[in-house]
Order: C-alpha cells, then sequence, then structure tokens
C-alpha cells in the first residue's frame, strides 16, 4: 500500500502546478498530490480520460516550447500564487553517433532545456517567498555520471536544464524561492518502453524531495531516493 506524505503545507492548502501531466510521471504526480488533498493545476497539450477523470483543474494545448502558448497558460493562472511548480513535461529521441537527427535534437533542447525556463518566466509574478520550482531532469545529464554514451541529444538536453536549474537558483534565492533538480529514477513508461519502477514509487519518492526542499538545499541536483547526484 501507498503512503502519501503530508501535504507540503500542512495548514494551508498547496497549489501545485505541474506540467507534462498527460500520462506517466505527471499524471502520478497529479493522482497523489490531488489525492493527499493538495490543489493540482495539471498542464498538458492534450488530456487523457485518466487526467480527465482525475477531478483536478487541468488546463490543455499548452506547448512549454511554444511562447504564445504560455502567455494563454499565464492568463489561464491569472494571479493566483503557485506554492510549487513542476516543470515535468519532456521528450526524448533515441540516436546514434553516425546517424544523427540534428532537427530531433534541437527539439529536445526546446522542450527539455528551454522549456522549464520558459514556464518558470512565464509564471515568475505567481511565485511568492517560500515558493518552490521543480525541474524534472535525469541523471543521463551528468557528465561525471556518463559511462555509457549515446542519446546524444537527451543527454545534452539534460545536462543543459541542470545548468538552467543553477542559474534560477541564484536569480530566485534572494526572493526567499528554493529550486530543486530531481531525477525519477528509471520509471517504466512510455519513455522507457515500459521497463523499469512504477511511476507510483518513482513519485512517491519525489514528494518527499520536494517537501524536505528549502532554502538550505536549494540548487541541488537529487535521486528521488534521496542522494545527490553529480553534475
Amino acid at each position: 500500500m501507498l503512503v502519501l506524505p503530508h501535504p507540503i503545507q500542512e495548514l494551508d492548502l498547496a497549489t501545485i502546478l505541474i506540467t507534462g501531466c498527460n500520462r506517466g510521471i505527471g499524471l502520478q504526480l497529479a493522482t497523489q498530490l490531488d489525492a493527499r488533498g493538495d490543489d493540482v493545476i495539471a498542464v498538458c497539450r492534450t488530456a487523457s480520460d485518466a487526467l480527465s477523470h482525475l477531478g483536478v483543474r487541468v488546463i490543455t494545448g499548452i506547448d512549454v516550447a511554444d511562447g504564445d502558448s504560455l502567455h494563454r497558460l499565464k492568463g489561464e493562472v491569472g494571479e493566483q500564487t503557485i506554492d510549487v511548480l513542476i516543470n515535468n513535461a519532456g521528450i526524448v529521441h533515441g540516436d546514434k553517433f553516425g546517424s544523427l537527427d540534428y532537427d530531433e535534437m534541437l527539439q529536445q533542447y526546446r522542450v527539455n532545456t528551454l522549456g522549464p525556463l520558459r514556464i518558470t518566466e512565464a509564471l515568475r509574478d505567481n511565485l511568492a517567498q517560500g515558493s518552490k520550482v521543480v525541474i524534472i531532469t535525469s541523471r543521463v545529464g551528468s557528465i561525471a555520471d556518463n559511462s555509457s554514451g549515446g542519446y546524444y541529444g537527451y543527454r545534452a538536453s539534460k545536462t543543459a536544464v541542470n545548468q538552467v536549474g543553477v542559474n534560477l537558483m541564484h536569480d530566485l534565492k534572494p526572493l526567499g524561492i528554493a529550486v530543486a533538480l530531481l531525477h525519477p529514477g528509471y520509471v517504466a513508461t512510455d519513455m522507457t518502453s515500459g521497463k523499469g519502477i512504477s511511476p507510483a514509487e518513482s513519485v512517491s519518492g519525489l514528494i518527499q524531495r520536494i517537501d524536505n526542499l528549502s532554502m538550505e538545499n536549494t540548487g541541488g541536483f537529487w535521486h528521488a531516493e534521496g542522494y545527490e547526484l553529480p553534475w
């Protein structure tokens, strides 16, 4: 039986906006956070039946790589304060040296690297002192941890978003806003062809890391299981 952590803000309902909620980790984040009593805003391009039936607020038609759709997202959110912003949307394309598709590599960069930056900048005025910004990254973005190579576009996009996250830490720290870069583990989703741990197990760990995020540990690169990862 999965035990859900207490709400991020025990006395007040926390408003949590999550991108990429259609399926996989994003859907499971929305499910678990809603189940424990947080106010979830689920953002995606197109809502799945599972997301539509969850009962949370869903904002569709949002592409994190498209600046125009982010203006619409800002309009939908209005002046509502966001306690936790979870940048989860991402894509992966396998590639191999000698037959690289550079357009696919650029698309991964637009979504995986610039997407979280665009979202965070677009919703900057919705963040307040005590808010948290989370980027779901990957340990494959770690240069020190690269022991197998491959996945040129995906690895590079995640390395770059780790740098984005550290930059955001510096910009948001004076405002009392903490930032975390979180690796979910190898999770059984469409991106991994169903191989790995369950999304529910991964997300349980991610939520614990988010709950533990503070101004004292802002800017860290963490595994969902709770240990720091090398850059």
